[in-house]
């Protein structure tokens, strides 16, 4: 039963969140750093040492690696005790996924087994598949890969061509097709892969390389130099009945409830590279001189520090937010008798919405990161002995797999008024007028947020009111629309971890964030609005335009002042200023 407090998919659209309710990375426990300090220990044990062969793609050298995470329990944090895991609640897995992505091949490799190579098994397998491949899997006997995408098919999973046919004596089914862009592809020895069963029924199966499964070579990449990235070819690969995932004609579900996992787990993911990258940046401004000065003491180069500082505490405090309303859903289903698995994967799917938008807002974070630090560095920047030229190349990325950015931005409005209907608070009825929305501006965060939900509500209406359901057409609107509902989620969030944060040092450096925060997401806000105005309103359009700038003004701010506050935190502190 969703009450009034009871968070639900989308709900941040409809009511603010309530005072205190918000996770913030400050609530962490001990036992929280305690993986924290595990990782950073086996990072530079195991990991640092073994880079340069791993980004060179020496055989057997990433596989080495990751069995040392193993024999530290790092590739079973999310498989039950009784399977032989650790049986880790969320937060320690993202914990774990942000320290060890300083570098993305490693990561690739480590994620590409564990993350989407094992959850399939680890959450729709049967007890017997569990128990043939578990103990294989976690020590890394046998390395896992995910096999979706198709060279016709590319976002629209579900066109694949794949094949499955049942055998004459019914005891295999027969693959037949092609598969690309597969991490892990060309070393992984178990592959769950999605077929069309007799080119129809979308489903899962657990396909082991020695079935017949071949790699293409690896393919020469702009970023990810250390991973292996190939196509896979079935021919005729006799699949035993038994390695069905799930059902058949089901293997949608599998698809879509992994990659939610896999959006959610680019915040973590995302901010470990970022931080990386600030750090370096922070450490060439202060050592690089110019005009008889350090870089660091010119304005121009501390406006880009602030500006990844703010950046990265808004995706921070988004994906925290997210990573909070998905443990207490799995909590509350588990007290209601659900298994903690089956628990675990309907948070996901019930905060959906939420896992694209930390997708999105944390893969155009590190690309703007990124892309400071190269500047921050000038040429050095683009010479390859440099951290920021890799994680540059590696970020691109992020905003094409898990669905592309777009894609993503196009599902955001669609889940969010699905799961508003789904508990009971349709998003119904016709968007207000225009002229009967007026708004002085906003004197504080909490009035800026008022307005703000006011005017996302008011547009997500008249979205709805032309394009009807379910929200496909226009994708102009839809994106844009999706662009509002980041800025609504994302702002609450930052204001909320400023709150929690009270009057401490880092509390007055949040308040300075959100003063910076609200002002540049209120404009993004505002042009975003305006863009959508006349294709909404036609001959009302002039009077729109007046209410959302109304909606997206706030009293005058020095945030140029403020951004010199945080700048100069980040230079004392040279690293990203905020832990945990």
């Amino acid at each position: 039963m969703v009450t009034a407090t009871t968070p639900y998919g989308g709900s941040f659209l409809v009511e603010p969140a309530v005072p205190g309710s918000v996770f913030t990375p400050e609530r962490l426990g001990d036992e929280h750093r305690a993986i924290g300090s595990t990782v950073d220990e086996f990072w530079t044990r195991d990991v640092a040492p073994a880079l340069d062969a791993i980004l060179r793609r020496e055989p057997g050298a990433a596989r080495a690696v990751l069995r040392q995470a193993a024999a530290l329990g790092l590739t079973a944090m999310q498989v039950p005790e009784a399977w032989g895991g650790l049986e880790a609640d969320l937060p320690s897995i993202m914990v774990a996924i942000e320290g060890l992505a300083r570098d993305q091949s490693y990561l690739g490799w480590h994620l590409g087994h564990c993350g989407i190579g094992m959850l399939p098994l680890l959450f729709y397998g049967t007890d017997a598949q569990k128990a043939k491949y578990l103990p294989r899997l976690i020590p890394v006997d046998m390395l896992a890969a995910y096999a979706l995408t198709e060279p016709e098919a590319g976002t629209d999973a579900l066109a694949a061509r794949t094949r499955a046919d049942l055998s004459a004596d019914g005891r295999h089914y027969l693959l037949t097709g092609q598969k690309m862009w597969i991490t892990n592809g060309g070393e992984a020895d178990l592959f769950t892969v999605f077929a069309k069963v007799n080119g129809t029924d979308f489903t899962a199966f657990l396909v082991e390389r020695a079935f017949g499964v071949r790699s293409g070579a690896d393919e020469h990449k702009m970023g990810l130099a250390g991973t292996s990235t190939t196509a896979l070819y079935f021919d005729q690969v006799p699949v035993p009945v038994e390695n069905v995932l799930g059902e058949v004609g089901r293997g949608h579900v599998i698809a879509l409830n992994v990659l939610n996992i896999g959006r959610l787990e680019l915040g973590p993911n995302m901010l470990g590279g970022a931080k990386e990258v600030l750090q370096a940046s922070l450490r060439h401004a202060a050592e690089r001189r110019a005009f008889g000065a350090t870089l660091d003491s010119f304005g121009a180069v501390r406006e880009m520090l602030a500006g990844m500082v703010v950046r990265m505490f808004a995706t921070e405090s988004a994906t925290w937010r997210v990573v909070g309303l998905i443990e207490d859903e799995t909590t509350r289903r588990r007290a209601a008798g659900d298994a903690r698995l089956q628990a675990e994967v309907a948070a996901f799917e019930e905060f959906a919405a939420e896992c694209s938008i930390v997708k999105v807002l944390a893969s155009e974070m590190l690309g703007v990161v990124a892309d400071h630090g190269v500047q921050i560095h000038g040429g050095y920047g683009y010479h390859r002995d440099y951290l920021v030229e890799r994680i540059y190349r590696d970020a691109r990325i992020n905003r094409i797999f898990e669905g592309t950015n777009e894609i993503n931005r196009l599902n955001i409005p669609r889940l969010v008024a699905r799961r508003a209907a789904r508990a009971g608070r349709a998003l119904d009825g016709p968007p207000p007028d225009p002229a009967a929305l007026t708004a002085a501006p906003a004197t504080g965060a909490a009035a800026a947020l008022d307005n703000l939900r006011t005017l996302v509500r008011w547009l997500f209406a008249a979205v709805r009111e032309q394009a009807g359901e379910p929200l496909r057409e226009p994708q102009e609107l839809v994106l844009r629309l999706g662009d509002l509902l980041i800025e609504l989620f994302t702002a609450e969030a930052v204001v909320c971890r400023a709150e929690a944060l009270g009057p401490t040092p880092s509390g007055r450096l949040a308040a300075r964030i959100v003063q910076v925060h609200l002002h540049d997401a209120l404009s993004r806000a505002a042009a975003s609005a305006t863009t959508m105005a006349p294709a909404l309103f036609g001959s009302r359009a002039r009077t729109a335009v007046e209410a959302i700038l109304a909606l997206t003004t706030l009293d005058p701010v020095d945030t140029i002042a403020a951004r010199r506050d945080i700048a100069a935190a980040a230079i004392a502190a040279q690293r990203y200023p905020f832990t945990r």
